[in-house]
């Protein structure tokens, strides 16, 4: 189930990464819910917020190191579901952004509410993801 996750989260994430950049111009912007919500094409050489721009090895080699963590995390059956899912969704996230790294040597980002910086369907995944991890260590056992 793990893995169907992360494939439908990582296919939707290159999906629009795709339509999108067929569709608008670098740095276009087109109103969905004006005033609050924009589809801005945007090509993001850094990490979150556009920090350390222009770093591709460390993030290809910080995406590859998670990875290889999430991994060995989900080699051991003894986790819960929310768990696993907080993990699936880190996973899909990094590969997405990973994938747009090694392709094209940035990011593609185009989800854009004006109060926060221009980001994706990967990004959401990670930050979903994180959040979920954090509660699912504060307050769950592992199965034992």
């Amino acid at each position: 189930m793990i893995f169907i996750i992360v494939f439908l989260v990582l296919t939707l994430d290159q999906i629009s990464k795709f339509f999108i950049t067929q569709n608008l111009q670098l740095n276009q912007s087109v109103p969905v819910i004006n005033g609050i919500f924009y589809l801005t094409l945007v090509h993001n050489r850094g990490a979150a917020f556009g920090i350390l721009k222009n770093q591709v090895p460390v993030f290809i080699l910080t995406a590859v190191i998670a990875v290889a963590l999430i991994f060995s995390a989900l080699k051991n059956k003894k986790y819960k579901a929310t768990y696993a899912l907080s993990l699936a969704l880190i996973l899909a996230g990094a590969l997405g952004n990973t994938l747009d790294r090694l392709l094209n040597g940035f990011v593609i980002d185009f989800l854009d509410f004006r109060v926060w910086p221009v980001f994706n369907v990967a990004d959401s995944a990670i930050t979903i993801g994180a959040v979920m991890l954090g509660w699912s260590i504060l307050t769950e056992k592992y199965a034992s």
